[in-house]
């Protein structure tokens, strides 16, 4: 039988440090990757680590994110906590993101459609929390969200409007993480073979980077656009090209997952619980950067190194929990005020009253003691 990995729905009042573990790791690929995003093309090393570690990032995060999700109805109260936790951060960030583009001397756009740089994936995961109990309903979930996936490709209304084709695309990820969270591949996580298969396949996706990350195109990994005519399958077979990026993406984060420590690493686990306002605050501080040229003049290999380090210190700043706290009315705004009040829990139903006792049958009397009862009435 299936039996749920230690935490897994994020209820429980005490953390589990292998989850954290991973989200720091992957947030801080996340923020890294940014950092150094506009200049990488410039560089072979870091375009190689962008492709080495895609799978570890956005994909990882996409399965961390289905790990902690609930497949239950979706009640009163799991609404009013999509509405705080996720609709409400993404339109104050998106403000933010225009308010300070305009700061920066750019036009003042209100994103409401197509939200700005990391904001479509808070857009995808209200869409994946809304479909993850219709799609558990489906009888061969994971086939029928990559057949999805994978014909997505092939139509062109889809594209970054209200993050469709992400949404789609990334959606047998968010299902296979919330498997994973109720069991599947336990004999993976425990087992002692699987540790060198893991460190394998981390090395393979190293190598294969290093060799061929030029001849990887960015629309491959991306997920946002209509298959292209000019892929080396051609546009038939260019689903094919998708279902090997998705299972690759799958495999890799498994391997990151078995190699994730599962004891409480100093800084990391602590720091790994603000995996979610680092997404959020990270786009807000490398902007001005980018913007303002200061991101562009790394070039030596010391400032290479000094800009990945930035980055690694960014998430940690952000991650803190003084940060956190601070920062967390925006991350968590109050929705009492704009939200009917919640309805109130139905009584209790009455039990029904228990039947009546049938008298009890008189006990039988032996003749000889009917006979000296009458005696003594008679006396």
């Amino acid at each position: 039988m299936e039996k749920p990995l230690p935490e897994s729905t994020g209820q429980s009042r005490t953390r589990t440090p292998w989850w954290d573990n991973a989200r720091f790791v992957s947030a801080t690929l996340i923020v890294v990757l940014h950092t150094v995003g506009s200049i990488m093309d410039r560089h072979d090393s870091l375009h190689a680590f962008h492709v080495a570690a895609w799978a570890f990032r956005v994909p990882a995060f996409v399965v961390l994110a289905g790990v902690f999700s609930s497949a239950g109805p979706l009640g009163p109260r799991h609404l009013r906590t999509l509405l705080g936790s996720i609709v409400l951060p993404a339109l104050i960030f998106s403000l933010l993101f225009s308010l300070e583009t305009k700061a920066l001397g750019g036009p003042l756009d209100l994103h409401i459609a197509q939200l700005p740089w990391t904001l479509w994936f808070l857009m995808s995961l209200f869409c994946w929390r809304l479909l993850l109990p219709l799609v558990v309903q489906l009888r061969h979930p994971l086939l029928v969200t990559t057949a999805v996936a994978l014909g997505l490709g092939y139509v062109e209304e889809f594209g970054l409007q209200f993050s469709a084709s992400r949404t789609l695309v990334y959606l047998p990820l968010f299902y296979f993480g919330w498997r994973l969270g109720q069991g599947m591949l336990r004999e993976w996580f425990e087992s002692r073979w699987s540790l060198p298969v893991a460190v394998a396949g981390v090395l393979g996706s190293l190598t294969a980077a290093a060799l061929w990350h030029r001849d990887i195109p960015g629309y491959w990994l991306s997920m946002r656009h209509a298959y292209r005519a000019d892929t080396p399958l051609g546009l038939e077979g260019a689903w094919l090209i998708r279902l090997a990026v998705l299972a690759s993406a799958a495999a890799l984060v498994l391997c990151m997952l078995r190699l994730m420590p599962r004891r409480r690493v100093p800084l990391v686990s602590a720091l790994g619980a603000g995996g979610f306002t680092v997404y959020l605050l990270h786009p807000l501080v490398i902007l001005p950067l980018r913007e303002k040229g200061l991101i562009a003049r790394a070039d030596t290999p010391l400032e290479l190194v000094a800009l990945v380090a930035f980055g690694v210190l960014l998430t940690m700043v952000l991650a803190s929990p003084f940060v956190r706290r601070l920062v967390r009315p925006l991350t968590r705004p109050p929705v009492g005020r704009l939200l009917a009040p919640a309805p109130a829990a139905a009584p209790p139903a009455a039990s029904p009253a228990p039947a009546a006792t049938p008298p009890s049958a008189p006990a039988a009397i032996h003749p000889k003691q009917a006979l000296r009862e009458e005696v003594r009435i008679t006396r």
